[in-house]
């Protein structure tokens, strides 16, 4: 006789996301870069379950129950410490805290920087795809157009970065037409971008992350080439409507200000039409 189906409820799928959350954050993070020794030869990349255990100052057994997504509860400090140890960014600390089942306020951070405003221009512009990123390609906020053009319905948040979508996710990257030139433009801007934060953990994590996942960051990203953006032209092939071809244009929240807003206006009635037949 067939065993029941066990239900899964919210709270269990909550669990679930959360466990896989702590481990992709832990195996990203290297034993010298916390100060530990690199202990040898390791099966799996990054940093063990008994060395953030250690390092946040909780039980090895807890935290291993935490990464298997067992129902046991956290406090907030000791999220705040494992936050900490793992390196985590505003972004990644929120989505953290929310997948713990924290009642704990969340954080300022860039994404709040969105105010209710912006969020409605955001959606006034639909269906001209359109998101704010930050400077370190992070995106904050976009409108369904923009989420439709580049695939992001998928996505979690704390994922939606240009450059791991560009470099990491080839199916991602296939939707580009012109990538070849598309690539070395975005690691020359990102490089330009980064100089006022060389020392920032989140920075330099990401960037270790794209140097270690993508040949191609890794090869664009040893010329040390600069650039500033610029307004340009995009086409995309997309499963569903084929060729679609926009004039992108930055708009920056101020004259110091790393976030910006970016449109895509289509440069074609073909791509008019497309867009207005989809929403």
């Amino acid at each position: 006789m067939a065993s029941p189906t066990l239900v899964k409820t919210p709270d269990d799928v909550r669990r679930r996301e959360l466990a896989a959350f702590l481990r992709s954050r832990r195996e990203r993070i290297s034993p010298e870069e916390v100060g530990l020794p690199p202990g040898g030869r390791r099966r799996t990349p990054g940093l063990r379950r008994e060395e953030v255990a250690q390092l946040a100052g909780v039980g090895v057994t807890w935290y291993t129950w935490l990464e298997q997504g067992r129902d046991i509860r956290a406090s907030d400090q000791v999220l705040a410490a494992l936050a900490d140890t793992l390196r985590l960014d505003a972004h990644e600390r929120s989505h953290m805290f929310t997948l713990a089942g924290s009642t704990r306020p969340v954080e300022p951070s860039e994404c709040r920087a969105l105010t209710p405003q912006m969020h409605e221009i955001l959606q006034q512009l639909h269906p001209l795809p359109a998101g704010v990123l930050n400077g370190r390609m992070d995106i904050l906020g976009c409108n369904p157009a923009y989420e439709w053009v580049f695939g992001l319905e998928d996505i979690p948040f704390e994922d939606r970065n240009a450059m791991l979508l560009l470099f990491v996710r080839p199916g991602w990257r296939d939707r580009l037409l012109d990538r070849a030139e598309t690539m070395p433009r975005a690691v020359a801007q990102f490089r330009a971008s980064m100089a006022g934060h060389v020392a920032d953990k989140n920075w330099k994590c990401l960037v270790r992350e794209l140097r270690a996942k993508s040949p191609d960051f890794e090869s664009l990203w040893s010329r040390h080439e600069v650039r500033w953006m610029d307004n340009m032209t995009k086409r995309f092939d997309y499963p569903e409507a084929g060729l679609l071809e926009f004039n992108y244009t930055n708009l920056w929240f101020g004259p110091r200000s790393e976030t910006r807003l970016c449109t895509f206006t289509p440069s074609t009635q073909d791509t008019w039409d497309k867009l207005r037949a989809r929403f």
